[in-house]
């Protein structure tokens, strides 16, 4: 009979991230039966058996010079039932059953879309700053939205259920099947139950948003955010359950990272204009270089966090790959993009980045076995040499070289990395005995050594300026525990930090974000949303752990600068670690598509614990996830109590089907009824803006955003200056109830009390706008001015009494404004917000004490013409 060679698979046997991953040659040689099945003898599987005349330590030798395969070319899928004779007969129309019954959605032009829109999010994520703002938000959620329902209608249609005269029931249980399998296309629907852990968090800020929060604006713009992670969870896990759903993967990562990288250093180099792409400053502390490399995110910290993901691994990949002899081309492509990598993350002078990256790759390096550490080191050594001699060049010239001289030192950069690295591997793979060991090993101590003396540099100088910002971010966690203890379990709604740092901090920093992504979830959610958060991260980073360990220093980049900076606060970040998820899923389905390949298999019983294992997932796997159905063989009795138990099944089947359905399209209209709402918005106050101020014309737009989003604190402001004072007020007086910490409105409330006379109610308003903001020089001195031209109204309209205790009052604020001035001169703090006593503000103290203790004040007409 005729012999059939397989493809090679991969038998992995893992006791922790340390322990032996072994990789075996898997060739089913054996004859044809009538039923086209195949025998194999397990033994041929496990760890400790011998194949082609090598025993078990031959093969876990060669196992370190083999390609970890967890990308295959092939592909296998089959379909499987299991038998009580332990036969796995197996289909030879290629589905995955256990992904999706439908055969609509098993094509690969399914797989071909999900991966094309799931790669343009991740792009869009990448050209729009990082999705920090809301208003960069609102395209790429219309685009997942509309997305996913023209997904979900395409599947509800392809499901269609079977005519009744089609069906030849068997039996009961046998109908009752079919009843089984239409409830699992919905809840066994791929991502259904990871896509719940951003729901949740939505759902958080949602219940803020209805029953009162800090900000009612914040908690609706995180509510669509987390509503984009979680259609965004839901369209990365339908591609990772698909055949080829890693390859979209792994290709999506490299354009992201590629585009991050390369956009970055090309605007270095001025080769590609990108406006905001370097931050500049003359402050030492924040850059020894004077300049700073934000990329695409427009902020260096977090931009060098997410390159350092990227850069880990691919560090790690060029290490699989220089494990073994591999042509050079193979070996170029694999380690050409670190130096560019690393160099972008020395650029970025993100202490922060630089410090969990570190800690990330020694983590990976005491991970790995001992046998691939020093590919690992291989593979580094000559791409952050070269990267840290390129960062020295261009911080010289404070990241702004001329363009032919950068491109020529970084094309001798990137040239010497890559021929660095070939060097080292050939003097690694040669057949000397240890000359060449020994030679590698020294030249990656000198490459390292060179790249810490290089790169560190910039660290000392900063550290040598000061330690301010440091000291800031102290006071600035501080300040958050204590907030956060007053609804320690709740949370205060959306952007809390941001509405009510300035009335709780201890010292005039600047810091509209709390530079923790922990403190950050605390104030908004609560212990609630870190327990939630904390889970997701656990369960995914067990994934990787099992299934892509090549993976997690990446996730751990991810949640080390995450608790030191707002890294969190860009939607990107998320989009990443859900990608990164969505990679390890797909990695395990295509092992289990490898396990599952290759005809009818029967295996012979083995008493390994990892063949019960595998066995016993197998089994699981084929049974119902939602009914346990009663055995077929009963007493004849038993019949009616099947038949109502049966249609109770029906009835409970079909009210789940079309409550998820219902729960699902209202989710995603409604995100997409509010996002469209939230954009009309924004670009009817853009037009407004770009309009001359208080034309008809403005007035229009402003009112048109107005309705769209009646939330928002800055339209509200900005339309109430255009309108007559009572109708302002009312205005303003409405949207406290939306935003009830936000000082401007009690600013503008006040100006309008000081206009109307009414000095006692603007003196309220302006004593909880300091209260709010007390750190805001202009704003004191504004306080001061209305309050004076309230006394002064009063006065003249024969209200002399009204008009004493209005000045007496404005000379309370400015004692207090005074005093408070004069104790961050003489405290030696960080003054990041320059709060100073302003120019006019003595002037303005001085007309108030007069009006307060004469009869007839005298006013000093060139201080009170102006308002501050």
């Amino acid at each position: 009979m005729k012999n059939r060679t397989m493809h090679k698979g991969v038998v992995r046997y893992r006791r922790g991230y340390a322990a032996n991953e072994e990789m075996v040659e898997q060739v089913f040689e054996g004859s044809h039966h009538a039923n086209g099945t195949e025998c194999i003898d397990n033994r041929d599987l496990c760890n400790g058996g011998k194949r082609d005349g090598r025993d078990s330590k031959g093969s876990r030798d060669s196992a370190y010079h083999r390609e970890n395969t967890y990308n295959k070319d092939d592909m296998y899928e089959k379909d499987d039932t299991y038998q009580s004779n332990g036969v796995i007969q197996i289909d030879g129309s290629s589905r995955f059953p256990w992904i999706l019954r439908s055969e609509h959605y098993s094509g690969s032009g399914g797989t071909v879309g999900l991966g094309i829109l799931s790669i343009i999010l991740l792009l869009a994520g990448c050209l729009s700053r990082g999705l920090y703002y809301s208003a960069d938000l609102y395209p790429v959620i219309l685009i997942a939205a509309g997305s996913i329902l023209i997904l979900l209608f395409l599947f509800l249609v392809g499901t269609r259920p079977q005519k009744a005269s089609e069906r030849i029931p068997m039996s009961l249980v046998q109908d009752q099947g079919n009843i089984e399998r239409i409830v699992e296309n919905i809840f066994r629907f791929p991502g259904m139950w990871r896509v719940l852990w951003p729901l949740g968090m939505m759902t958080c800020f949602g219940v803020h948003a209805l029953a009162g929060s800090v900000s009612k604006e914040g908690s609706m713009d995180e509510m669509l955010r987390w509503s984009l992670l979680g259609m965004f969870t839901l369209l990365t896990e339908l591609l990772a359950a698909r055949t080829n759903g890693a390859r979209w993967l792994a290709c999506g990562w490299q354009m992201a990272g590629g585009l991050l990288v390369l956009s970055g250093i090309l605007a270095v180099c001025g080769i590609l204009p990108l406006p905001f792409g370097v931050m500049r400053t003359a402050d030492p502390e924040i850059s020894s270089a004077g300049a700073r490399l934000g990329g695409l995110l427009q902020y260096p910290n977090a931009y060098g966090a997410i390159v350092g993901m990227y850069a880990l691994e691919r560090l790690t990949a060029a290490a699989r790959v220089i494990a073994r002899p591999v042509p050079v081309g193979r070996l170029i492509a694999a380690v050409l993009p670190l130096m560019p990598a690393q160099a972008a993350l020395l650029l970025s002078e993100s202490r922060g980045a630089w410090l969990a990256t570190g800690c990330a790759a020694v983590a990976a390096f005491a991970l790995q076995r001992r046998g691939a550490r020093l590919p690992l080191l291989l593979a580094m050594a000559a791409p952050l040499a070269c990267a840290a001699w390129l960062y020295r060049q261009l911080a010289a010239a404070q990241l702004a070289p001329a363009p032919v001289p950068g491109l020529l030192a970084l094309a001798g950069a990137w040239a010497a990395a890559l021929l660095g690295t070939l060097l080292l591997c050939r003097l690694w793979h040669s057949g000397a005995a240890k000359a060449p060991r020994a030679a590698a090993l020294t030249a990656i101590v000198l490459a390292g050594a060179a790249a810490a003396l290089m790169a560190v540099a910039s660290t000392a100088d900063r550290l040598a300026a000061g330690v301010g910002t440091g000291v800031s971010r102290l006071q600035m966690w501080r300040d958050a525990l204590q907030l956060w203890t007053e609804a320690a379990w709740l949370g205060h709604g959306g952007d809390t930090w941001r509405n009510m740092f300035r009335a709780i901090q201890s010292s005039p920093y600047v810091g509209g974000e709390v530079h923790n992504g922990l403190l950050d979830l605390a104030l908004d959610t609560g212990m609630i949303g870190i327990l939630l958060v904390a889970g997701w991260f656990l369960i995914t980073l067990r994934s990787i752990f099992r299934f892509a360990p090549q993976l997690m220093p990446s996730v751990l980049v991810f949640g080390l600068h995450g608790a030191m900076d707002f890294d969190w606060s860009f939607t990107l970040f998320w989009m990443f670690f859900i990608w990164l998820g969505a990679w390890a899923s797909a990695l395990k389905t295509e092992t289990e598509g490898v396990q599952r390949s290759g005809g009818t298999v029967e295996y012979t019983p083995i008493r390994s614990k990892s063949g019960s294992k595998l066995r016993s997932k197998m089994r699981s796997k084929s049974r119902s996830l939602f009914l346990r159905y009663l055995p077929t063989q009963s007493h004849p009795s038993a019949v009616p109590m099947r038949s109502f138990f049966h249609i109770f099944q029906r009835v409970t089947a079909r009210l789940i089907r079309v409550s998820t359905v219902m729960i699902i399209f209202f989710w995603l209209g409604g995100t997409v009824w509010l996002t469209s709402r939230y954009a009309v918005a924004e670009v009817q106050y853009r037009q407004a803006m770009s309009e001359p101020y208080g034309t008809p014309a403005q007035k229009v737009h402003l009112m048109a955003a107005l309705r769209s989003n009646p939330n928002r604190s800055d339209i509200v402001i900005s339309l109430a200056r255009t309108l007559p004072g009572r109708e302002a007020e009312s205005l303003l007086l409405n949207n406290l109830s939306h935003s009830p910490m936000h000082p401007q409105i009690y600013i503008e409330l006040g100006r309008l009390a000081a206009q109307f006379g009414e000095g006692q109610q603007a003196g309220v308003y302006f004593k909880q706008a300091i209260a709010l903001n007390r750190y805001d020089s202009i704003g004191q001195s504004a306080a001061l001015y209305w309050m004076e031209q309230a006394a002064r109204r009063e006065w003249e309209a024969g209200y002399r009494e009204r008009a004493r205790q209005t000045a007496a009052a404005g000379v309370q604020m400015y004692e207090r404004y005074q005093l408070l001035a004069e104790e961050v001169e003489a405290g030696n703090v960080r003054n990041d917000r320059r709060f100073v006593l302003e120019e006019h503000a003595p002037g303005y103290g001085e007309n108030l004490r007069r009006l307060a203790s004469a009869s007839s004040p005298s006013f000093t007409p060139e201080l009170t013409k102006r308002s501050p």
